[in-house]
């Protein structure tokens, strides 16, 4: 892992990309076990998510359906606080059991955008995991169950996070260096 430059900004390794599959791993682990018998529902939230999800369902023993939803509420390096759903869910999740899948929880506000619109649906529970998680950022007082890693309030690109459309496709995570 080396430096990377994506527009304008900047980026050094920060965790590596076999640190991330052991935390996938993880993850994958705990849903096995708190899933097995009851054929989950995953929602990956776009487009972020779609490394995460690929990962974690190839390491999924239990049945499961997969779908997506894409919000958004970054622009640069920062969250715009506003929400936008792009596309909703068409599957009917009615009695069943969710997964919601981020790729990075920060303030939360997609969470929260999330966890009410599927409150709509009536399903059996709700869960949320995420790649990564803020702690010192996170605003909302609903509980992410599964968190693959917890990192500083920095912004991060790698395994399907980008800075403006780029950086996605980078092996592990990279921070943004000081100016």
């Amino acid at each position: 892992m080396s430096r990377v430059r994506l527009h304008d900004k900047e980026f050094e390794p920060y965790i590596s990309e076999r640190d991330v599959a052991a935390a996938i791993d993880k993850v994958a682990a705990d849903l096995n076990r708190d899933f097995a018998g009851k054929r989950p529902v995953l929602i990956g939230v776009l487009n972020g998510a779609f490394f995460f999800a690929a990962e974690l369902v190839k390491r999924l023993t239990i049945e499961c359906e997969v779908t997506f939803v894409k919000v958004a509420s970054y622009h640069g390096t920062r969250s715009s606080g506003k929400v936008s759903d792009l596309i909703g869910l068409s599957e009917r999740i009615e009695g069943r059991h969710v997964i919601v899948l981020e790729d990075i929880v920060d303030t939360g506000g997609t969470v929260r955008h999330i966890m009410d619109a599927l409150r709509d649906h009536h399903p059996a529970s709700v869960r949320i995991a995420a790649l990564l998680f803020k702690p010192e950022a996170y605003k909302q007082d609903i509980r992410i169950d599964h968190v693959a890693l917890e990192i500083p309030n920095a912004f991060v690109v790698g395994s399907g996070l980008d800075h403006d459309g780029l950086g996605r496709n980078l092996p592990g995570i990279y921070t943004i260096t000081a100016s």
